[in-house]
């Protein structure tokens, strides 16, 4: 397989190395047009079908209006004989002295053509007054019907229920007809007290399924049906067969849609489903149009298209032919040598040939690329002298008051007869000082570094008479680790400026070196004061105005460790201050683990 494949790679290269640019230009203005026209061929067709789909969500709407509006007025009409049974007789009636039974049998002969029956029980399921049949079947219960129900746990709505066969009364010629019972709570009259009741209107289902089935969706292949807000079927022209098991119904779905026109796909079946609700009763009309019937049309008018597109490109063909010149070969071979130069190949050879404009501007290419390597070579080479500069200049930036502080102090203990404490403290000077210089080297173990700080902390602690005590370790294997020098001691002094000066002797500071993976983690911690909030974010922010150098807590010191850490190591590394009032300060430098050490000439990542 691959040797086909890298066979018709040939054979496709041969041909294209042989082809003419006027072939080339022609086949691409060829290509172009095509996709244009396509393109827009595309865009007209989408857009007849959107307006064909949008013609027809509005025809469907316009249908489902209708409808609603019939089942709007036929269950008004009942509603009214509802309230006129209700407001008009049973509400000025005392049913201790008085029988509504002949007022709702004329209600009922006034709308007999869309009633079925008229009942009147108690709160307790008492038949009370009906018509036109008056006998209750002695194995029904009324007040365990569904209607029933929802009129007692939610009295102040009328209630419609689906449709069901009615079975309350005897009938005399054993008829059972289908209806849509619409109940509601009522307040009942009985030897001046009053108490709770239902009315029951049985309208006949036929009316409401003569509503829908006068529906004509047929022109679109399409059809209506109505169910509850729950899904259940009230109306569906094949619902005989729904409830049969031999069809099936994406109606608990199509309840759960909000008004409007939707897509869905059912049984395999792509569908445009409209859907309207009905007022009063939460119903939903839903209008089914399958979206095979919305294509129907569309076949014509792609044949023609294809038709177009073809004669198009036949004529774009001949006319391109007549448009080119020859231009290809070096245009391609400059591209390639400008790809080499982008992915970093040194040696990039920018002798093209060809046209004099070709070759002009290789050789200006070749001119630039020359003039930028040297130009870059420069910026390397300043950019390497200008970043030692900078670790020498923060390096350098290291308040001159120590040295002065500790000779004064040194005087002074001389001066007094304590030349022991004078000695312990110019020893430690020196050590201090021996370490700084450290043989020119900028990289030095963890073990001197901290040796460092030790000596630094043994001079300080003697200059403020043992305010505070110190601690110092480290995890094994970490001090033969190398580290830039002099990162510690400017940490120590904000931590004694900021939290030792004003301690009475139970001032701490502990210095604790771990390794964490491949980097090396050194905590200066103190039980100072600590620092709010605002204070620890100005401390490391470079753009933060600076005090004054010389005085004491600036914080020129720390932001000069961060700043030299990030130069030799990256933006991965420096300090991290954790400080709360009244909690202490934890300050955390970060460093790569150095297991030897690296490059003096240039620091940087090992």
């Amino acid at each position: 397989m691959r040797e086909k494949i890298a066979g018709l790679a040939r054979r496709w290269q041969s041909a294209y190395r042989s082809t003419s640019i006027q072939m080339i230009l022609s086949a691409s203005f060829t290509a172009v047009a095509v996709l244009g026209m396509v393109f827009m061929g595309l865009t007209l067709f989408l857009r007849f079908s959107a307006t064909s789909n949008a013609q027809q969500s509005e025809n469907s709407q316009r249908v489902l209006a209708q409808v609603n509006l019939n089942l709007d007025s036929y269950l008004r009409s009942m509603m009214r004989v509802s309230d006129a049974a209700y407001y008009h007789v049973i509400k000025d009636l005392d049913l201790a002295e008085e029988d509504p039974s002949s007022e709702l049998e004329l209600l009922y002969e006034s709308n007999r053509d869309s009633l079925v029956s008229i009942a009147l029980f108690s709160q307790e399921g008492r038949l009370l007054a009906a018509s036109p049949m008056g006998v209750l079947k002695n194995s029904v219960s009324p007040e365990r019907e569904s209607w029933f129900t929802a009129a007692t746990e939610r009295i102040e709505n009328l209630h419609f229920s689906t449709p069901h066969v009615q079975n309350l009364f005897d009938d005399p010629d054993y008829r059972y007809r289908w209806v849509v019972s619409l109940s509601r709570y009522t307040e009942l009259t009985w030897d001046g007290s009053t108490q709770g009741g239902v009315l029951l209107v049985d309208m006949s289902f036929a009316g409401i399924e003569q509503i829908c089935k006068d529906v004509d969706l047929s022109a679109s292949g399409g059809y209506l049906y109505l169910t509850d807000d729950a899904g259940e079927l009230i109306y569906h022209p094949r619902q005989q067969l729904i409830y049969a098991g031999l069809l099936e119904e994406n109606n608990r779905a199509a309840a759960a849609y909000t008004d409007g026109t939707h897509t869905e796909t059912f049984n395999g079946e792509h569908r445009q489903v409209t859907v309207k609700t009905v007022g009063y009763t939460g119903w939903k009309l839903v209008s089914v149009v399958p979206a095979e019937e919305l294509l129907d049309n569309y076949g014509q008018l792609m044949l023609f298209f294809l038709f177009i597109v073809l004669f198009s490109v036949f004529l774009l063909i001949f006319v391109n032919l007549r448009l080119s010149e020859w231009i290809t070969a070096p245009v391609k071979k400059l591209d390639r040598a400008v790809k080499e130069l982008e992915a970093g190949v040194q040696q990039v050879d920018f002798d093209v040939g060809g046209p004099y404009e070709v070759e002009h501007l290789s050789h200006s290419i070749r001119s630039m690329v020359s003039t930028m390597r040297h130009l870059m070579a420069d910026i390397v080479q300043q950019e390497a002298e200008k970043r030692r500069s900078e670790l020498d200049v923060l390096q350098s930036q290291i308040n001159p008051h120590f040295l002065y502080n500790t000779l004064d102090s040194v005087v002074w203990m001389t001066e007094n007869g304590r030349t022991e404490e004078a000695t312990v403290m110019l020893t430690s000077l020196a050590r201090l000082f021996r370490i700084s210089l450290s043989r020119g080297s900028n990289i030095i173990p963890i073990a001197d570094e901290l040796e460092h700080a030790r000596n630094y902390l043994t001079i300080q602690k003697m200059r403020y008479k043992n305010k505070f005590s110190a601690v110092i370790e480290a995890e094994e294997g970490v001090e033969k680790l190398y580290t830039i020098k002099l990162i510690v001691q400017p940490i120590l002094e904000n931590a004694i400026y900021h939290g030792m000066a004003y301690a009475d002797g139970d001032g701490e500071i502990r210095i604790s070196a771990r390794r964490e993976g491949d980097d090396v983690v050194i905590d200066v911690t103190d039980n100072g004061p600590g620092m709010p909030e605002e204070v620890v974010e100005r401390l490391l922010d470079p753009d933060a105005p600076r005090a004054n150098t010389n005085s004491k807590g600036s914080g020129i010191g720390l932001r000069n460790v961060h700043q030299r850490i990030q130069l030799s190591f990256g933006r991965r590394y420096g300090l991290t201050i954790h400080s709360e009032p009244d909690a202490g300060t934890r300050v955390q430098i970060r460093l790569p683990a150095l297991e030897k050490v690296p490059d003096q000439g240039k620091e940087g990542k090992p």
